[in-house]
């Protein structure tokens, strides 16, 4: 059982909340989100940056592992990562789809953290780094992350 303080819990509801209520336009593919989210005085910097751990099997359970549990990334990106999370009534833009072989190509480890730790501008994607993920755990859920495009 997944144990919250109550910081992280009304962290949790919110990000539920801005899920179910910033859902925008269609479910159809979109080609906006290929576009990248980090700012273009950041992107280069953020680009820059290197996963310092090695797609291993373990490294990518132990990313499995926070993305269906502390993260709780399922609730909006699903267990599949298919951006069809578990929220009643979602409509509208849907949360990332990890699964777009396209978007995974165009879009470094370094953007994704960067994401992680400042959210994303205009999407229901809050920051992750420091209220629920070291940036340890961050860099294994993305290599999980990136199991789903393969």
């Amino acid at each position: 059982m997944l144990k919250f303080t109550s910081k992280s819990f009304v962290f949790f509801i919110e990000v539920l909340f801005l899920c179910f209520v910033l859902s925008g336009s269609s479910v159809a593919a979109d080609r906006e989100i290929l576009n990248p989210r980090v700012p273009a005085d950041q992107i280069e910097e953020a680009k820059s940056w290197i996963n310092p751990f090695a797609p291993t099997n373990e490294n990518i359970e132990k990313g499995k592992a926070l993305f269906h549990g502390k993260a709780f990334c399922i609730t909006c990106h699903g267990k599949d990562g298919t951006g069809l999370g578990s929220i009643p009534g979602l409509r509208g833009k849907l949360p990332r789809n990890f699964t777009d072989k396209e978007w995974q190509t165009r879009r470094t480890d370094g953007e994704l953290l960067w994401i992680l730790k400042n959210g994303s501008k205009g999407t229901a994607m809050a920051s992750f780094i420091p209220l629920i993920l070291t940036e340890e755990e961050a860099w294994h859920v993305i290599l999980y992350v990136r199991s789903f495009g393969k």
